[in-house]
């Protein structure tokens, strides 16, 4: 089964290649890994898709605890989660296809970023099957040239936040 797991981590040097570390050396894999700050300047946020069991994730998260700059662990896939990905792409289009191409891609919720016939970008905010439905539908009115995805990002529909701190206006 497919888990997104949200990490918050120190900002020390080595703390991402602990992380990565722990899953190569157990033969886990990460299908998609994201980190960026957070408020807290000390902490990161890091969101990484893996696949696994249940017994494996439990595991997974039991490991992750025990490394010095994992601050907490939530394994987002066990509650309510919204989770989005972006995606830009950037397609050759046929004259005669560039508005057929410019309609699917606002009618997906999308954006035109550059409509060069060459080297026409657009991108998207979606569900990861939305975006896999977006690219399959555009390949059939335009040449694929490159394909960027950020991978998950997840939020957990909570009211309690993932935070190191409560914010000095609670």
């Amino acid at each position: 089964m497919r888990h997104i797991i949200a990490i918050l981590l120190q900002n020390e040097a080595g703390a991402l290649s602990r992380v990565a570390g722990l899953f190569s050396t157990r033969g886990y894999n990460i299908e998609s890994l994201s980190v960026a700050p957070t408020d807290d300047p000390t902490v990161s946020r890091l969101t990484l898709v893996t696949t696994g069991s249940d017994l494996v994730i439990q595991q997974i998260v039991n490991q992750l605890h025990k490394l010095i700059d994992v601050v907490h662990v939530l394994d987002m896939t066990r509650g309510e989660h919204l989770e989005r990905e972006l995606i830009l792409l950037k397609l050759r289009v046929a004259p005669g296809q560039t508005d057929t191409v410019r309609g699917h891609v606002v009618r997906s919720g999308g954006r035109v970023l550059d409509p060069a016939v060459e080297g026409f970008i657009v991108e998207l905010t979606a569900s990861e099957s939305e975006i896999n439905a977006f690219v399959a539908d555009l390949a059939h009115s335009a040449e694929l040239l490159e394909v960027v995805r950020s991978g998950a990002l997840g939020i957990s529909r909570s009211a309690r936040p993932l935070r190191t701190r409560v914010p000095a206006s609670a």
